[in-house]
């Protein structure tokens, strides 16, 4: 048996422009994906996916040869059907290009599979990020590459996923006709281990949004709409650095604040806060893609009974969320 495992991810400064080498401070989560590999049926390839409650939701066997699907969970409603279906094409494209990168991956004898997450799959904290490093970490290829070969983004949640800290992340990136591209081979990324832990991380809170955001169509809104970023990502890599030394939970809301208007003038969404959460006292700011998953709430009274008030009920500590 081999067990392999991968930390969860949030982005705390940098969202976006983290694409056009702007320097990120991101943190791994105390919660998880893990991914156990058996031996299984010769020439036969077994998928279980347990979520949080250890409960299967993705079920499916594989001929490895001809990538033949042997059989799947049986759904009872049509879009169900087509989610597990969207589900199994996934899986074999990240399986395939693992395969690309090591043609030995997956040659001989069977297996079967079972990966378990930590977290609710709506949490936004990296269902897919953890997979794609657990599984080139099975495959043993690179998990930037694999990520580039199938999901894309910055890297910032593969860097999170083996860390045992906080860190920064850095794309490093060149010009050209006026756009920035990034650095290719192994010289395209800085990651460097901090100490992120604020004296003050006890007024610090993560609070879902109830809702799921697709971070590749995050991506693509912000392509679309953004003009030149450089003075941008100045600003965003001080407020990184500032953060990392902010002594005063006052200091630090207000970096939050500039944060937040500058993403927000960006990509022309209105800030978290003015949308829903307008007579907050406190600061608020978005984590990765806009509109969803996980904020950052700073506040000096413990805002539990506010965000509860409004039907947000998924409200954890920073000790509670983050892997220090």
């Amino acid at each position: 048996m081999k067990r392999f495992y991968s930390h969860g991810k949030l982005l705390i400064t940098g969202e976006y422009v983290v694409l056009d080498g702007a320097k990120a401070l991101a943190v791994p989560t105390v919660y998880g994906q893990s991914l156990i590999v058996e031996k299984g049926d010769k020439g036969k390839l077994k998928w279980q996916s347990l979520d949080d409650n250890n409960t299967i939701w993705f079920e499916a066997a594989f001929d490895i040869q001809s990538h033949n699907i042997l059989e799947s969970i049986a759904f009872k409603s049509e879009q169900q059907t087509e989610v597990n279906h969207s589900i199994v094409e996934r899986l074999l494209q990240i399986l395939n290009a693992a395969k690309h990168l090591n043609p030995e991956f997956l040659t001989t004898g069977g297996y079967s599979v079972t990966t378990a997450l930590e977290f609710p799959k709506f949490w936004g904290l990296g269902t897919s990020s953890t997979l794609i490093n657990n599984i080139a970490n099975w495959a043993n290829v690179n998990p930037y590459q694999l990520l580039e070969a199938t999901f894309g983004g910055s890297g910032y949640d593969i860097a999170c996923a083996s860390a045992n800290s906080s860190l920064t992340y850095q794309l490093h990136t060149i010009h050209s006709d006026e756009t920035l591209k990034p650095v290719q081979g192994d010289e395209q990324r800085s990651i460097k281990a901090v100490d992120f832990n604020p004296s003050f991380k006890n007024h610090i809170y993560f609070v879902h949004l109830n809702q799921k955001q697709n971070s590749r169509e995050g991506i693509a809104q912000y392509r679309a709409n953004h003009s030149n970023v450089s003075a941008s990502v100045t600003t965003i890599n001080a407020i990184t650095e500032q953060m990392l030394t902010c002594h005063s939970l006052t200091a630090f809301q207000k970096l939050m604040d500039t944060h937040e208007q500058l993403i927000s003038d960006l990509i022309k969404i209105p800030p978290i806060k003015t949308l829903l959460f307008n007579d907050f006292k406190g600061s608020i700011k978005s984590l990765g893609a806009w509109g969803g998953d996980f904020v950052m709430v700073a506040c000096h009274e413990n805002p539990s009974s506010y965000f509860a008030s409004k039907c947000y009920h998924t409200i954890l500590t920073y000790s509670e969320m983050v892997k220090n």
